[in-house]
């Protein structure tokens, strides 16, 4: 029985061998796509003995059908001839043979069965394909453009990333003077298609080049906007967009991300003292003062809320969401008082008392006219309701049922 076991492992090997000589023949008469059909069981199989000559073998395959019809592209440009060439094999060839290269010298680093590492192909290796390997930038850019994104992706990272590969050792790929810009698109790419790992690993490649390092942190800043499953993601997201608001104060749309970030997180604490740091950073911000009046009006503190708001108005008058949301903070303060002075069985107020109420109302009204006068068409703020409560606290009848009737149009 184990003799029957190992006559038909050696039948085995013996048919994996046949295979890369048959795969051989095929590519020596320039039958590349019959040679590497032939050859693909042996480059997966264990009965295969030498994998390093098998893959050696496959990228020799790719890399001579890439040259094939490389050189009639070539031709026909050059004589513009019109023949039609295979621009998509070209294109593939050119990424396996690089593949299958580094896929060789990775078995070829292998001890032996004597402990001992003699690589064989490397050299050769990196004769053949220094100039395949650069037109991988073409071939992602042909990806690229034919929406392929996967495959943009991958055949921009296989020449990004085949730099350090130990088959390229002593070339000092590292250099590169494409090296920056491809993987600025290799990020791009990436980031289109939500592999956004993909897109921070090679924006941050792009970003080590001050004349890409613009272009490359949005594309880490949007991944990393995209990506936040975890406390550290979104610290780390924060403090990058800080770190660009710092660098760029007059930059709106930093500010604006940070906004959505604290606005959206509903942390108001962490919104609050946001704002305190860029009201810190920049008294005259008004978004700043509007947020802080927004954390603390919707914790019950109308006068402080009406000063933060007031700072905002000052800044910019035409602020309407501030002038509104002040009037709508006196309003509340003038009911909160009310309640609180009214007698306690009969729920009246005093005159004293009532003026008191009717002072703060007539503040209210102040802001609230005023948004109805830069808003009329109640665009940016509904001002009719807040209005009516305050003319009919107020007794003026005409007015109140004026805003009545806007207020039940609006139902």
């Amino acid at each position: 029985m184990m003799m029957a076991m190992m006559a038909a492992a050696a039948a085995t090997a013996f048919a994996q061998e046949d295979l890369v000589k048959e795969a051989k023949k095929q590519f020596t008469k320039g039958e590349f796509d019959q040679a590497a059909q032939t050859l693909a069981p042996a480059l997966t199989s264990s009965a295969t003995e030498d994998k390093a000559e098998a893959w050696h073998l496959q990228s020799e395959i790719m890399q001579g059908k890439f040259s094939a019809i490389n050189a009639q592209e070539v031709e026909a440009k050059v004589k513009k001839t019109g023949a039609a060439y295979d621009t998509l094999g070209m294109h593939n060839a050119a990424v396996e043979a690089i593949k299958a290269a580094i896929k060789c010298d990775e078995f070829d680093r292998q001890p032996n069965e004597k402990g001992k590492v003699k690589i064989r192909f490397r050299k050769d290796a990196q004769a053949k394909l220094a100039n395949t390997r650069l037109s991988l930038i073409n071939a992602g850019l042909f990806f690229y453009n034919h929406k392929d994104l996967d495959k943009a992706v991958s055949t921009w990272a296989t020449y990004l990333d085949s730099a350090e590969d130990p088959l390229f050792e002593g070339m000092n790929l590292m250099q590169d003077q494409y090296r920056s810009e491809i993987a600025y698109y290799a990020g791009l790419a990436a980031y289109q298609k939500k592999d956004y790992a993909s897109a921070e690993k090679y924006a941050n490649i792009a970003a080590q080049d001050p004349a890409k390092a613009e272009d490359a942190n949005e594309i880490l800043l949007f991944s990393k906007k995209e990506n936040l499953k975890t406390p550290a993601d979104s610290a780390a997201y924060v403090a990058m967009v800080k770190d660009l608001h710092k660098q760029k104060p007059d930059e709106k749309r930093y500010f604006n991300l940070l906004m959505d970030y604290y606005t959206h997180a509903k942390n108001m604490p962490a919104l609050k003292a946001w704002a305190e740091e860029e009201i810190a950073l920049n008294a005259e911000n008004s978004m700043a003062w509007a947020l802080k009046g927004e954390v603390q009006m919707n914790d019950r503190e109308w006068d402080n809320a009406v000063e933060s708001y007031k700072k905002a108005i000052e800044i910019d008058p035409t602020f309407v969401q501030c002038l509104f949301n002040a009037g709508v903070c006196l309003n509340s303060k003038a009911i909160d008082l009310k309640d609180q002075l009214a007698d306690k069985k009969t729920g009246g107020l005093t005159k004293e008392n009532a003026d008191k109420v009717k002072a703060i109302l007539n503040e209210s009204l102040t802001f609230l006219e005023r948004a109805k006068e830069i808003d009329p068409n109640r665009e940016k703020v509904n001002w009719a309701y807040p209005l009516y409560q305050i003319y009919y606290s107020l007794g003026d009848t005409a007015k109140s049922n004026e805003m009545e009737k806007l207020v039940n149009a609006g139902k």
